[in-house]
């Protein structure tokens, strides 16, 4: 993996080359005849040849850090709003992601934790059983003076990239200087305030210190939760870039669809609970929706959260007007949709009637499952469909873009949506709504009455 600034612009320099010799032979082939059916096509551009969706995954997965980040947050927008070609890719790089070698490893452990680390462990396996965008993680025991310390043995030691901390700002602007270029990404998309919340966030997940200060607040927020567990720190084997935690055990929620109907809806009620939790009565998120950051474990009932980098907590007052909106939703008063985005600045009160409809519409879609009385069936719903059908109208007429919380907020609400529609769960999303959201209280005071 290249770490240092220079190898890394090379890196870019040469996809943007390969990119473009990929794309004026693409140009040739069309202007000559030559090219296929579906490549002659107008609509699609000379960037996305087969080739070039092969080079621009290869280089992502390569680089990571940045260039893998901001690839999985371009990920979660609906594949009808972009191109087929630039959906794969975005797919791709989502399930995507190289192990670094030992040596890499070791040189980040030694400088974090001193040349001795390895004697704090009984084992560490050198092959890592999990990577990301930012870091690899190995399987480890401690000794017998840590395991006494903390009461449990095995762990899960996450190191990040090197390299990665201090090249996010050249590599972002690096990506969108390529973005522009290829003109990968529809309009409307603002990816000025994408590249914005990228460069946040990646700053915020590349300081373990911080993620760890997430995880210790989560495990004192759920301590007495009957369903979620928060793995244990070990805060002597942890530093800004290296995190030691208890390792959990259980099977990740993306092999979830092969459980009972039961324990399908046990799981898509308590995701479901969980994020509501979360916003109004945590008021601090765990916003990364990757299903592998859930483990079930069939054998208690337990499910295990993990990575905490992308926590965040949000202003009481967006959460007032966030939580007006969701109310306008449930209830189906378009009207006070319509107030309530515009309060909250998803609207700015001068778009087109297309423009405003769309959202309104898309708005009363969300709250559906809140609106529906008993069980909401997941699999048997067409809100993303609806959902999708006025995606391409806000690209195409919005005037504002998207408040920046709800760019982390909406990753998680769709993480949790995309999960039960994939569980088919059925889940009593206005009784958890209302049982939660009525413990709420607003800035002013006040509180929800049902």
């Amino acid at each position: 993996m290249p770490s240092n600034r220079v190898s890394r612009l090379f890196h870019y320099g040469s996809l943007a080359v390969g990119l473009g010799f990929g794309a004026l032979g693409e140009a040739t082939k069309r202007w000559s005849g030559l090219g296929t059916l579906d490549s002659q096509s107008s609509s699609t551009s000379v960037f996305l040849t087969r080739a070039n969706v092969d080079r621009i995954v290869t280089k992502l997965t390569r680089m990571r850090g940045a260039a893998l980040k901001l690839g999985q947050m371009l990920s979660i927008q609906d594949s009808k709003s972009m191109s087929p070609e630039i959906a794969e890719v975005l797919q791709r790089v989502q399930n995507s992601a190289n192990y670094v070698p030992i040596s890499q490893v070791e040189k980040t452990v030694n400088r974090e934790l001193g040349p001795n680390w390895r004697a704090e462990f009984a084992s560490f396996n050198d092959a890592p059983f999990a990577a990301a965008s930012i870091g690899q993680v190995h399987e480890a025991h401690l000794g017998k003076n840590v395991q006494e310390q903390v009461g449990f043995d095995k762990v899960a030691v996450k190191v990040q990239y090197p390299g990665v901390a201090n090249s996010i700002d050249s590599d972002l602007n690096n990506l969108q200087s390529l973005l522009v270029m290829s003109k990968l990404l529809p309009r409307g998309m603002y990816l000025d305030n994408s590249i914005r919340v990228a460069r946040r966030e990646l700053h915020w997940e590349c300081d373990y210190q911080r993620e760890a200060d997430a995880m210790t607040k989560f495990g004192a927020l759920l301590a007495d939760d009957p369903v979620f567990v928060v793995p244990r720190l070990v805060s002597d084997l942890s530093s800004k870039m290296v995190l030691t935690a208890e390792f959990m055990d259980g099977a990740h929620l993306k092999h979830a669809e092969g459980y009972s109907q039961e324990i399908r809806d046990y799981i898509g009620t308590h995701i479901m609970r969980l994020c509501l939790q979360e916003l109004f009565d945590f008021e601090f998120m765990q916003t990364d929706p990757n299903w592998a950051n859930f483990l079930y474990n069939d054998r208690t009932g337990k499910i295990a959260l993990l990575d905490f980098g992308a926590s965040r907590s949000f202003d009481k007052t967006f959460l007032d007007k966030y939580l007006c909106v969701l109310k306008a939703a449930m209830d189906g008063d378009r009207e006070a949709c319509r107030h309530w985005s515009t309060e909250l600045g998803f609207l700015t009160g001068y778009e087109a009637d297309v423009m405003t409809q769309a959202h309104v519409d898309s708005v009363l879609e969300i709250g559906k499952p809140f609106r529906a009385s008993g069980i909401y069936d997941f699999g048997n719903q067409d809100v993303s469909s609806n959902v999708r059908s006025a995606i391409p109208v806000m690209l195409r007429h919005r005037l504002t873009p998207p408040p920046e919380e709800t760019y982390s907020l909406h990753r998680k609400l769709s993480g949790a949506f995309l999960l039960c529609i994939k569980l088919q769960a059925r889940v009593p999303c206005q009784d958890l709504f209302k049982g939660i959201t009525s413990k709420y209280t607003f800035s002013d005071g006040a509180q929800l009455v049902y």
